[in-house]
C-alpha cells in the first residue's frame, strides 16, 4: 500500500476531487473559469471538459449536503449519545461517596477499605479520561470517512450518468434511506462497542497505573507519558494484552450482523431484516477497509497524540505545572471526560482534528484513492 507521501507523486483528476483538495489545487496552473462565456486565462484548459466542470460542481453541492447533515446531526447526536453512556457506565459517585463515609476513621479495617477505594477511583479516573479522549477522536475520524465514502460513491455514479437524477432524493446508486442508514452507523461504538472497550481500557490502564502510588508525585509530563502509555497499551503497540480488533468497537464487520443488532434492540420492528442490505454491507465493507488500513492507524496515532498534548496544556492553565500528588490530581483527572465530550461546535479536540494537516491530507487521497491494505 502507498504511504500518504508517496501518493503525492500522483496525478490526480480535477474534477474528481476540485472541491476537497485545496492542497493539491495550489500545485496546478490557477484556472479562471467563466461558466456563460467559457474564458480561460491559461491556455492547457482551452479544452476543458465542460460535462465534467458541471458534475464537479453538482457534486461538491451533495458533497456538502452529506458534510452537513454529519456535522450538524449525525456527530453532534453521536457525541451526545456517547456522553451520556460513557457518564453511566464509568460513573466514580459511588466510589468518592464511599471514601467520604470513610474519612476520619482509623480503624484498620477503615484504612484497608479507603486504600482498596483509591486504588479504584486511580484506575477509573483514568480509565474514563482514556476512553473519552479515544471514542471522541475515532468518532470524529470516523464519521469524516463516512462522508468521503459516501461522497466517492456518489461521484462513481455521476460518472455513469450526466448527473442530474442524483438531484433527486434517491439515485439508483444509493437510496436516501440506504444513506441514512450508513451515516447512523455512528452509534454503533456507543451502543455496542463501548462495553468491550471500557473493559479493555481498564486492563490497559490497570496494567500502566499498578506501579503508580497514590502519593507520587505528578507533573503534566508525567500525565501526558502516562496517557500516551496507557493508550499505546489499549491500541496495541508493545502490548502483552490479548485485545480485540479495535476496529470491532466502531463498526460491525458485515451489514448483516448490523441489521440483526438493531432489530434485537428494536423487537417491535422487524422491517429492516426484510431489506436488502447488499449496498450497506459494501459500504460497511469499504469502511472497514479504510479503519483498518496503515494510513488510517498513523492518523489515529497522530490524533490522539495531538489530543493529549492539548489535553495536557489545558491542565497546565487550570492548576499549574507543578507537580502534584496523585490522589490530589485524580479528581481532574475524572472531569477530563468534559470538555472531551463536549458537543462539537464548542469541543476545541474536534475542531483540532478538523484542522490538522496530517488530518486533512489523509482525507484528500481517502477521496481520491480508499486507501488499501
Amino acid at each position: 500500500m502507498l504511504s500518504l507521501l508517496e501518493k503525492t507523486k500522483f496525478t490526480i483528476e480535477i474534477p474528481n476531487i476540485l472541491h476537497t483538495i485545496p492542497i493539491l489545487i495550489q500545485q496546478v496552473p490557477k484556472l479562471h473559469i467563466d461558466i456563460n462565456h467559457r474564458q480561460f486565462e491559461h491556455y492547457p484548459f482551452r479544452d476543458f471538459d465542460w460535462a465534467k466542470a458541471r458534475q464537479a460542481m453538482m457534486l461538491e453541492t451533495l458533497f456538502d449536503n452529506i458534510q452537513r447533515i454529519s456535522d450538524t446531526i449525525t456527530l453532534p447526536y453521536a457525541m451526545h449519545f456517547l456522553r451520556d453512556r460513557v457518564s453511566e457506565k464509568l460513573d466514580l459517585t459511588y466510589f468518592m461517596e464511599k471514601l467520604m463515609q470513610t474519612k476520619g476513621e482509623s480503624s484498620f479495617q477503615a484504612h484497608r477499605e479507603r486504600f482498596e477505594l483509591w486504588e479504584k477511583v486511580k484506575v477509573l479516573s483514568f480509565t474514563r479520561a482514556a476512553t473519552s479522549l479515544w471514542t471522541m477522536t475515532m468518532l470524529t475520524l470516523y464519521a469524516r470517512v463516512q462522508v468521503n465514502i459516501l461522497g466517492r460513491h456518489l461521484y462513481f455514479e455521476m460518472t455513469r450518468s450526466d448527473g442530474s437524477q442524483l438531484l433527486g432524493e434517491e439515485s439508483d446508486a444509493l437510496s436516501k434511506i440506504e444513506k441514512q442508514e450508513y451515516l447512523a452507523t455512528a452509534d454503533f461504538l456507543s451502543t455496542y462497542g463501548l462495553n468491550s472497550l471500557i473493559m479493555n481500557m481498564r486492563n490497559a490502564v490497570s496494567q500502566v497505573m499498578k506501579t503508580k502510588q497514590l502519593n507520587s508525585q505528578f507533573s503534566m509530563e508525567t500525565v501526558q507519558e502516562t496517557m500516551m502509555e496507557i493508550l499505546d497499551l489499549f491500541m496495541g503497540v508493545e502490548s502483552d494484552l490479548v485485545l480485540i480488533n479495535w476496529v470491532d468497537y466502531i463498526l460491525p464487520e458485515t451489514a448483516a450482523q448490523y441489521r440483526e443488532m438493531m432489530s434485537a434492540a428494536n423487537a417491535d420492528d422487524s422491517s429492516s431484516l426484510l431489506m436488502d442490505f447488499t449496498k450497506l454491507e459494501q459500504l460497511i465493507s469499504e469502511t472497514r477497509e479504510v479503519l483498518s488500513s496503515s494510513d488510517f492507524s498513523t492518523v489515529v496515532e497522530i490524533s490522539l497524540r495531538k489530543g493529549v498534548d492539548l489535553l495536557v496544556e489545558e491542565m497546565k492553565v487550570a492548576q499549574g505545572s507543578e507537580a502534584i500528588p496523585l490522589a490530589k490530581l485524580l479528581p481532574r483527572v475524572a472531569q477530563l471526560s468534559t470538555p472531551l465530550l463536549e458537543e462539537p461546535t464548542n469541543n476545541k479536540f474536534i475542531q483540532l482534528l478538523k484542522i490538522a494537516p496530517e488530518v486533512q491530507l489523509f482525507y484528500t487521497f481517502l477521496y481520491a484513492d480508499i486507501p488499501r491494505v
